[in-house]
């Protein structure tokens, strides 16, 4: 792919990233359910993910190889610290519990740590692309 389409799509996922994470704070700010905060908190950090993993050319069709090709190529490569991908862990089992299997609702202050990670983890994403992205050629 050339370096350009991989740009945009870098680019796309981002904007993806922060719509999303801006979503969240509304649900939030809104007062609004903690399984919806807790999902788009979640798929902010996944967006920011695939971001990272298209540079790689590495976009896998699963989350959980989202999950597993974040961790094995920039956490235990040293390029991301590992609190990230635990956090990355903590915000999919979240959704799936909240979205799957919602036994016992959320709480409001899990919403709100969660969105929390999500805006450090986006931030971290978009630092690291800013200083080692390629520029279009």
């Amino acid at each position: 792919m050339k370096l350009e389409h991989v740009n945009a799509l870098v680019k796309l996922r981002l904007e993806q990233a922060r719509a999303t994470l801006d979503d969240a704070r509304f649900l939030f700010e809104g007062g609004r359910s903690s399984q919806s905060i807790i999902n788009r908190a979640y798929y902010a950090m996944f967006y920011a993910a695939l971001a990272l993993l298209q540079t790689i050319g590495k976009v896998p069709a699963k989350h959980s190889g989202v999950l597993s090709l974040f961790d094995t190529e920039f956490v235990l490569k040293g390029l991301f610290p590992k609190d990230l991908s635990k956090d990355f862990h903590q915000a999919f089992d979240a959704r799936q519990v909240s979205d799957y299997q919602p036994v016992q609702p959320a709480s409001r202050e899990q919403a709100e740590a969660l969105l929390e990670k999500a805006a450090r983890f986006i931030l971290s994403v978009e630092q690291y692309l800013s200083e080692t992205q390629r520029p279009e050629g």
